[in-house]
C-alpha cells in the first residue's frame, strides 16, 4: 500500500519571479493529498547562471562579478515582492552569506583558471537551495524545507548518476521521524556522494528528483508541473493540430522520449517505474487542464499514441556479399563503433544479410566511417564488403504506441501517408512488440512527414482544407453560414472543416489550423496581398487529408486553373458556371481528371441556387430513366421582374426596383440578356449527356438593340421608351388569361432555347412567387405529371446553403473513401 504522499515538482520557468512562486503556492494549497513534498527546481535561468558564474572566472573574466551581484538582487527583489520583511529577513541573510561564499569559490577559480567537477557542482546547485527556501517562507509555518543533500546519497556519473538506495531510504526515514509537519519543500537537482561532497543529479536533476523522493516516500502519484498542458501527441511547434495526450504508458513514454518527445526522461523515471507510481504532466499556467497520466497501463482504443523526430542524423550503410552466412560480422562493427564512443540510434538489416545500415548522430559520421574502414580493412581490400556509405542530413520519424500490436494495418496506414507526403523512406526499423515504428528519411521532409502521419492518425477523414475565393455576397455569406455550424459539425458528426484560407481580388487571410472564422472579415482587410499560388499551396497541405476550394467569383479566367487544381488532388466547390459552361474539350476534360485523380467537382449550386435541380436530374439519368424535356424558370432575377409586371408599373420601373433591392447584376442587362440562363441550360443538357456549346442555344434577349451598348445609366434612362413594347406583350398574355414566364427549354430533340412565353393561369410556371425557379422534368417515368423542382432560385442565403450542401455532401463522400 501507498502512503498518503503526494510529490509535486516545479521547474525554473513556474518559478520564474514572485507572481509565479504565488501561483505554485495556490496550486500545491488546492491540489488534494494529506502529505505534499514539492521538489523544486532553481528560478528560470537561474542554474545556467551560475555555471556561466564559473566560466566566467575560469576565463578571468571580471564580470563574473557583476553576474553573481545581479543573481544576488534578483533573488533580493523576488523575497521582497514576495513575503513580508519578518519573513523575507532570514532568507536575505542566508542569501548575502551563500553570496560571499560563492565569491570565494569563484575567486579560487579566477586564481587557478581552473574549476574541478565538485566544485562546479556545488556552485550549480546554489539555485534550487534558494528557491526550496523562498517557496518555504511564503507557504509559512505550516511547511518546511529539506536540503536534500541531506538525505540523497549518489555515485556521479559521467552522464548519469546511481543512487545508494539503501543508505538514502535510511537517512529519508530519519527525516520523516523528526517531521513534524506535512508540507515540505525539498530542493531538486541536487545531492551529496557518499563523502558528503555536494553533488548534482546532471540535466533533467529535478524531474529526476521527483522520482526518487516518489519512491523514497511511497508516493500515491508524482506531478510534474510544466508549461504544457500534458504530454502531446507530437510537437506543437510543427504539428499545430497535437492533441494532449490524456494516458500513456511508462512504455510508450519512454518511447517517446527517447525520440525527442517533451516527456519526462526514461532515466528520470525509472524509480516511479520500479514502484509503479503514476506520473502526471500538468500544466502550471492552466491548472484546470487534467494533463497526461503515465503508468503502468494506458486505458486508450487509439493505436498510435505519438509521434517524433529526431533531427542531425546520418544513415550509414554497410554492404557486401562477403557478410552473407558470416557470423559475428553485425558483433564486430558494433563493438568497433562502441569503443570509440559512436551512439547507434537505429538498426536495420535486411534478411539476406547482405547489408546493414544504421542510424548515428551527424557530428559522429565521420568518426564512424574511419572506424568501419579500420575495422573491416582486409573485407574491403579483397571486396568482401563492397561499399560504406554515408548520407548526412536525415531524421528519424518515430509513431509509438503499445496497442499497434492489436490493430492491423498500422504499418500500411503510417507508410501510405508518407507516400501522399511525397517523403522518401531511407530506413524502416519495427521492433517485435510492435511498440515503434521508425523510419529514416531526408531532414528537408522532416516537418512535412510528421506532419501528414500525425493528420494520418489522428485527423478525421472528413477533415478538409478549405480554401474560399470570393468574399463577396455569396462567399461573405458562405462564411457566416460556416462560422455558425463548424464547432456542432464537428463535434456530432466528427465532420472537421478548416477554413485556412479566404481570398479575395486584393488580400488574403492565410490560418495555419483554420479552426474558427471569427472576426475573418477584419482580419482578412489585414491581410497579406493576394497571391493565387500562394493561396492554393497552403490550402493543399500535406498534412490535412484533403483539400477543396471554394470559388465563389464569377470569373472566367479563374476556372481555366481548374484542370490543375483538379490534377494536383484539390476537390473543387463552385456557383460559378463558367466552368461548366465552356467548350465541350475543356467540359470532358475535367472530367477526365477527375475520374484519373478520384477528385470531387460539386456545382449543384450553378443552377436554381440551393435547390437539388443537378442532383434530381444526376439521379434520372443514373437510375436509367430517360429525360424527354426539361422546361424551366430559371432565373430568380427574372421570375421575381415578371412575378412583379403586373401592368400597374412599367416594365423599365420594375427592373430598377429590382435593381435597387439587389437582386439584379449591378448591369441590369447581364440579367435581361438571357445569358445567364442559357448557360444553366447548357449544364442541364451536358448533365443529360448532350455535346451542347453555349453557341448553340437560341437566346431571346429582353435588352433592346438600340440599349446593348452605353452605361448603365445610360440604360436606365433610357429603357422607358421601350416600355409600350412588354407593355404590349403583358396585356396579349392577360388577354388569354396567361402570365409572362422568361424560360428555358431542351426539348426532346436535344435543341435548347431561351425565351419570353406565356403560361395559362393553371400552370405550375403561373403559380410562383417572388424570384422562385422553377423546374419541370418530363421523363419516361415521369410523363404523365413533370417531376417539378420549386423555390427561391436567387439571394445570398440560399446560394450559400447550397454551397454549404455541396461542401457537406463532399466530406460524406470522403468519409466513405480511404482517399
Amino acid at each position: 500500500m501507498s502512503s498518503a504522499w503526494m510529490v509535486h515538482k516545479f521547474g525554473g520557468t513556474s518559478l520564474a519571479d514572485a507572481d509565479r512562486y504565488r501561483r505554485v503556492a495556490g496550486i500545491v494549497r488546492s491540489e488534494p493529498g494529506a502529505q505534499k513534498a514539492v521538489v523544486v527546481s532553481a528560478m528560470h535561468k537561474v542554474t545556467d547562471g551560475l555555471i556561466e558564474l564559473a566560466e566566467r572566472a575560469k576565463n578571468r573574466d571580471d564580470a563574473y562579478l557583476a553576474r553573481i551581484e545581479a543573481l544576488q538582487t534578483r533573488h533580493a527583489e523576488t523575497a521582497t515582492a514576495l513575503l513580508s520583511a519578518a519573513a523575507a529577513a532570514p532568507f536575505l541573510k542566508q542569501l548575502n552569506s551563500d553570496c560571499h561564499d560563492l565569491r570565494e569559490i569563484l575567486r579560487g577559480v579566477y586564481l587557478s583558471r581552473t574549476c574541478s567537477e565538485p566544485t562546479l557542482e556545488l556552485i550549480a546547485g546554489h539555485g534550487e537551495l534558494w528557491s526550496a527556501q523562498l517557496l518555504q517562507a511564503h507557504l509559512g509555518a505550516d511547511a518546511s524545507w529539506l536540503d536534500a543533500r541531506s538525505v540523497l546519497v549518489v555515485e556521479p556519473g559521467e552522464k548519469l548518476v546511481s543512487v545508494d538506495w539503501e543508505r538514502t531510504q535510511v537517512l529519508t526515514n530519519k527525516w520523516l521521524e523528526k517531521l513534524s509537519c506535512d508540507l515540505v519543500v525539498i530542493t531538486g537537482f541536487v545531492a551529496s556522494t557518499a563523502d558528503g561532497i555536494p553533488t548534482t543529479l546532471k540535466r533533467n536533476g529535478s524531474d529526476f528528483s521527483a522520482s526518487i523522493f516518489g519512491k523514497l516516500l511511497d508516493a500515491r502519484a508524482i506531478t510534474i508541473w510544466t508549461d504544457v498542458d500534458g504530454v502531446l501527441s507530437a510537437d506543437p511547434r510543427l504539428v499545430p493540430e497535437a492533441e494532449v495526450l490524456p494516458e500513456v504508458s511508462y512504455q510508450e513514454a519512454t518511447e517517446l522520449a527517447y525520440f525527442g518527445a517533451k516527456v519526462v526522461h526514461p532515466s528520470t523515471m525509472a524509480p516511479a517505474i520500479e514502484k509503479g507510481i503514476p506520473i502526471w504532466i500538468r500544466n502550471t499556467f492552466n491548472p484546470a487542464a487534467s494533463g497526461t497520466r503515465i503508468g503502468a497501463r494506458a486505458d486508450s482504443l487509439g493505436a498510435v499514441k505519438g509521434f517524433a523526430t529526431v533531427d542531425g542524423m546520418a544513415l550509414v550503410n554497410v554492404e557486401g556479399t562477403g557478410m552473407i552466412g558470416v557470423p559475428g560480422v553485425a558483433q564486430r562493427l558494433f563493438g568497433a563503433l562502441s569503443e570509440v564512443g559512436v551512439s547507434v540510434v537505429m538498426i536495420s538489416q535486411a534478411s539476406s544479410e547482405h547489408s546493414i545500415c544504421f542510424t548515428i548522430p551527424e557530428t559522429q559520421a565521420a568518426l564512424a566511417r574511419k572506424t568501419i574502414e579500420r575495422a573491416f580493412f582486409a573485407e574491403l581490400h579483397h571486396g568482401q564488403i563492397e561499399t560504406i556509405e554515408v548520407a548526412e542530413s536525415c531524421s528519424i520519424l518515430a509513431a509509438v504506441g503499445d496497442r499497434m500490436v492489436d490493430h492491423p494495418g498500422v504499418a500500411g496506414k503510417f507508410f501510405s501517408a508518407l507516400g501522399k507526403a511525397r517523403v522518401n523512406i531511407r530506413a524502416i526499423a519495427q521492433g517485435s512488440s510492435e511498440r515503434n515504428i521508425s523510419t529514416v528519411i531526408d531532414r528537408a521532409d522532416s516537418r512535412r512527414a510528421l506532419r501528414a502521419v500525425h493528420a494520418a492518425f489522428y485527423l478525421s477523414n472528413q477533415t478538409i482544407s478549405i480554401g474560399v475565393i470570393g468574399r463577396g455576397l455569396i462567399g461573405g455569406t458562405f462564411l457566416d453560414q460556416l462560422q455558425t455550424q463548424m464547432e456542432t459539425l464537428k463535434r456530432e458528426f466528427k465532420i472537421d472543416l478548416r477554413v485556412r484560407g479566404v481570398l479575395d481580388s486584393k488580400r488574403m487571410l492565410l490560418s495555419e489550423q483554420g479552426r474558427t472564422l471569427a472576426g475573418w472579415r477584419e482580419t482578412i482587410a489585414e491581410g497579406a496581398p493576394a497571391d493565387l499560388e500562394e493561396f492554393v499551396r497552403h490550402v493543399q497541405a500535406d498534412h490535412f487529408p484533403h483539400a477543396a476550394l471554394i470559388d465563389c467569383t464569377s470569373s472566367a479566367e479563374l476556372t481555366e486553373h481548374y484542370p490543375r487544381w483538379l490534377e494536383q488532388g484539390i476537390h473543387l466547390i463552385s456557383p460559378n458556371k463558367k466552368g461548366n459552361t465552356g467548350t465541350m474539350g475543356f467540359y470532358r476534360r475535367l472530367r477526365e481528371i477527375m475520374r484519373a485523380t478520384g477528385r470531387h467537382y460539386l456545382y449543384e449550386t450553378t443552377v436554381g441556387a440551393g435547390l437539388p435541380i443537378i442532383n434530381t436530374l444526376r439521379d434520372l439519368v443514373q437510375t436509367g430513366d430517360q429525360v424527354r424535356r426539361i422546361e424551366g424558370v430559371l432565373s430568380g432575377t427574372l421570375s421575381y421582374i415578371f412575378n412583379t409586371f403586373d401592368g400597374s408599373q412599367p416594365f423599365s420601373a420594375i427592373v430598377a426596383e429590382a435593381r435597387a433591392k439587389g437582386y439584379t447584376e449591378p448591369d441590369p442587362r447581364d440579367d435581361l440578356s438571357g445569358m445567364d440562363v442559357g448557360r444553366k441550360l447548357v449544364i442541364l443538357a451536358r448533365e443529360m449527356g448532350l455535346a451542347v456549346e453555349l453557341a448553340d442555344v437560341r437566346i431571346e434577349s429582353l435588352v433592346p438593340e438600340s440599349l446593348q451598348e452605353g452605361s448603365v445609366e445610360e440604360f436606365l434612362r433610357r429603357l422607358p421608351a421601350h416600355d409600350a413594347a412588354m407593355s404590349e406583350l403583358f396585356r396579349q398574355a392577360q388577354a388569354r388569361s396567361e402570365v409572362l414566364r422568361y424560360v428555358g427549354v431542351i426539348d426532346p430533340a436535344g435543341a435548347c432555347s431561351v425565351a419570353l412565353q406565356s403560361y395559362p393561369r393553371a400552370h405550375a410556371f403561373a403559380g410562383t412567387s417572388g424570384s422562385d425557379n422553377i423546374v419541370a422534368f418530363t421523363t419516361a417515368r415521369y410523363h404523365t405529371h413533370s417531376l417539378v423542382v420549386q423555390g427561391p432560385g436567387a439571394g445570398p442565403e440560399v446560394t450559400a446553403g447550397g454551397v454549404f450542401a455541396d461542401l457537406l455532401r463532399l466530406a460524406s463522400y470522403l468519409g466513405g473513401s480511404a482517399s
